[in-house]
């Protein structure tokens, strides 16, 4: 099929079906035209990549696991250092969450200090 098609069935745009291309996540076959042609197996693979993309994975990191992945969920092989590579995925999340949930504290006192008004001294 062509990158037309490919971006009709999955709905995802052509010029990011060739951002995939160029981050090494698609790899369609070019025609004597030079046109790319893609397998029906790109489908799978596009709703991977964005179901991948939607869980903050970065495209290096889907390059490296998205030959593990199976099924439309998509569901993992056991490949090495797969699991390794979640945790520390996982971890980075918990220590930015962490960091935004400081951030919101010192927000809300600020805020809270601000809505009381100015400390009147005591005479």
């Amino acid at each position: 099929m062509l990158i037309g098609e490919l971006s009709r069935r999955t709905g995802v745009g052509s010029h990011l079906l060739r951002y995939y291309e160029a981050q090494g996540l698609l790899e369609p076959a070019r025609g004597a035209n030079g046109y790319r042609r893609y397998a029906d197996d790109a489908v799978l693979t596009v709703t991977q990549i964005r179901g991948l993309l939607e869980a903050g994975l970065s495209t290096e990191d889907i390059r490296y696991l998205l030959p593990c992945a199976m099924g439309t969920a998509p569901e993992f092989e056991p490949c090495s250092d797969l699991v390794d590579m979640f945790e520390a995925r996982m971890r980075g999340l918990d220590e930015r969450i962490d960091a935004l949930s400081r951030s919101r504290d010192a927000l809300h006192s600020y805020l809270n200090a601000t809505e009381r008004g100015p400390a009147v001294p005591s005479a």
